[in-house]
């Protein structure tokens, strides 16, 4: 009798330990399209299997094939700040980039305001920073999203670009050595780590390690980059060195320094003004006169 009884139990006793369900992870978008430029919420993959990433995605009317931009936001090392972010927009490069047929995915990473969950880019503290290793977080946080917006129908598998702001350009430069028929160019906005060390203009944390870490991103480097500065995060004359460093080891980048729009050159790409001073600059890295992708007639044979 014990035994039936034990018998009996026996499923009972598996659920209960068992490891719990895990809710399933929705991608796509998560709200209609509204205005300017059909904005519309959307949920990419993010490191965290648990946890969808938020994103803002744009685009021209019709249905598309576009080529895909996506942007990278800044971050700081601030734990407050980052949950206090508001959700990354850049409407205006946004607008810049839907005016010549780009679908524009700006996604949120782990970490930041609505997303939330573990920051995986944390450089560690300004003597011993990893930079190298934030790099990579960041930049395969960037993939993922690309990745994910590539599936869809209405976006082109090829010929992606990315931008990339502060610490997100950091790791547009780690994500340089991904395969450049699916990703044909890479801008960069002030890009590093540790700028404004102790809150001080000009000042860097670690900056032979930062160094040592573009050089390293160099090295492997298969995409090519176009480098933009005007600010007192990461200065030309820094900034300068740091993408020798990168081209030195192998990297294809062209440097520009721009004129400070605003008071701080580092938020300018932010501004309506900002991507308007940088439009030159834009334009031959987006290599405008790229030709679009051509259809094959179907064989009705």
């Amino acid at each position: 009798m014990r035994l039936v009884n034990t018998i009996a139990l026996l499923p009972l006793l598996a659920l209960l330990t068992a490891a719990p369900l895990r809710a399933q992870v929705a991608f796509g978008p998560s709200e209609e399209e509204g205005e300017p430029l059909r904005r519309q919420a959307w949920r990419v993959p993010s490191s965290d299997g648990d946890l969808a990433a938020r994103a803002l995605l744009f685009r021209p009317p019709g249905p598309g094939p576009f080529r895909l931009a996506v942007i990278a936001h800044a971050s700081t090392q601030n734990a407050l700040r980052r949950a206090q972010m508001p959700p990354p927009e850049y409407r205006p490069l946004a607008a810049y980039l839907v005016a010549r047929g780009f679908a524009v995915l700006v996604p949120e990473r782990l970490g930041h305001g609505g997303t939330g969950g573990r920051y995986v880019e944390d450089q560690g503290g300004c003597d011993e920073a990893d930079y190298a290793r934030s790099g990579r977080a960041t930049a395969d946080a960037i993939s993922l999203a690309l990745g994910y917006l590539r599936e869809q129908d209405f976006v082109r598998k090829d010929a992606a670009i990315v931008i990339g702001h502060s610490a997100g350009g950091w790791g547009a430069l780690a994500l340089s050595n991904a395969d450049p028929k699916a990703i044909s160019a890479i801008t960069v906005f002030a890009p590093g780590r540790g700028g404004h060390a102790n809150d001080e203009p000009n000042q860097v944390c670690a900056p032979h390690t930062l160094l040592a870490a573009a050089a390293e991103f160099g090295k492997a480097a298969r995409i090519p980059v176009t480098w933009l500065v005007a600010d007192s995060y990461f200065a030309p004359a820094f900034s300068q060195k740091l993408a020798d460093a990168f081209r030195g080891s192998g990297g294809k980048a062209e440097f520009r320094s721009l004129p400070a729009v605003g008071s701080e050159g580092h938020w300018m790409i932010e501004s309506e003004a900002g991507v308007k001073a940088a439009g030159s600059e834009l334009a031959r890295a987006l290599n405008e006169n790229r030709p679009a992708a051509v259809k094959k007639p179907r064989d009705n044979r």
